[in-house]
């Protein structure tokens, strides 16, 4: 008798690939990362080429945020999944602390792949050992963040090669609510901005995304600008939205159901790898510069920092 049939049990495990390897637990993804500093994309357009991310997609959901399309590696997908799948590197402490040995003292980002003091730093609460092994190692570093959070480690943010750096888009609550309805208020963050400079911290408001035709008219931007101006922060640093591949689906596909007539504008001004048209770029970023310049503030990325001496163990007193 012959037999031409499939075997009786089919082994394909067709689970994504981060459920594969990642245990759920209290609704997070749980998973051992393999490396730690990673490659910041150009077009992201901050000052730092490595980051450090200890966790990856992001509750504050924005709907412009740049590092979508890494939930894609995982089997999930950039838009819903980002916001609600958010996936712990539980053992992101150690790791660094092992890259570090041998890493030549380049600045990073902290939280680029998701804010770093998103609610599962409640939870995890692995940035004071990512914060002290930076220190420790001497290398400095800007933590990018919308939360409040971030007020709990002030004393490590103020230390020797730190800085933080607060995104406030708008001050308009009708456009954050749209674009970023899982993040703090603009008034929250300014008084997180304010907070974090009394403490001490290096900290610099990041005026981004600037997001074209929604947000970007004269008195906007100066609204913006002189509320931050107001918290005592000393520098703005403007970036206009970024639209790479995953993160342009799911943000036109919100453009079109809020504001239809502008897609086709959109579609004109933003080319293939999602940066804007540099004629409209060097616009805004002026208008921005203009304004800080009145409202008494330094524009655009802070200088390379100087790197700290490393931090020795303290010894216990006998």
């Amino acid at each position: 008798m012959e037999w031409d049939a499939p075997a009786l049990v089919d082994t394909r495990d067709e689970r994504p690939p981060i459920e594969r390897r990642a245990v759920l637990r209290g609704g997070f993804y749980e998973m051992q990362a393999r490396t730690l500093i990673e490659r910041v994309p150009q077009v992201a357009g901050i000052a730092q080429s490595w980051g450090v991310s200890p966790y990856r997609g992001c509750a504050h959901a924005c709907r412009g945020c740049g590092a979508r399309a890494g939930h894609r590696a995982l089997g999930l997908d950039a838009g819903r999944d980002f916001d609600t799948r958010v996936v712990v590197r539980a053992n992101a402490v150690q790791r660094l602390r092992a890259e570090l040995g041998r890493w030549d003292g380049t600045p990073l980002a902290v939280g680029v792949a998701g804010d770093c003091y998103q609610p599962a730093e409640d939870t995890y609460r692995l940035m004071p050992g990512l914060l002290t092994a930076l220190m420790r190692a001497a290398v400095p570093y800007t933590v990018y963040t919308k939360s409040a959070l971030a007020l709990r480690d002030a004393a490590l943010l103020a230390g020797p090669g730190a800085a933080v750096a607060v995104s406030i888009a708008s001050v308009d609550e009708r456009i954050r609510r749209t674009v970023e309805p899982g993040a703090p208020g603009a008034q929250a963050r300014l008084e997180l901005v304010a907070a974090l400079v009394e403490a001490g911290v290096d900290c610099r408001v990041l005026m981004a995304p600037v997001l074209p035709l929604l947000a970007d008219a004269a008195d906007q931007l100066e609204a913006t600008v002189r509320r931050v101006a107001a918290t005592g922060a000393r520098r703005v640093e403007p970036i206009v939205l970024r639209l790479p591949a995953a993160t342009r689906d799911w943000y036109l596909d919100g453009l079109a159901r809020e504001h239809p007539g502008l897609v086709e504008r959109y579609e004109q001004l933003y080319d293939p790898q999602g940066l804007p048209s540099g004629d409209y770029e060097r616009r805004i970023v002026g208008q921005i510069g203009q304004l800080a310049a009145r409202y008494g503030l330094e524009c655009g990325p802070p200088p390379p920092p100087a790197r700290p001496l490393p931090q020795a163990d303290q010894l216990a007193l006998v």
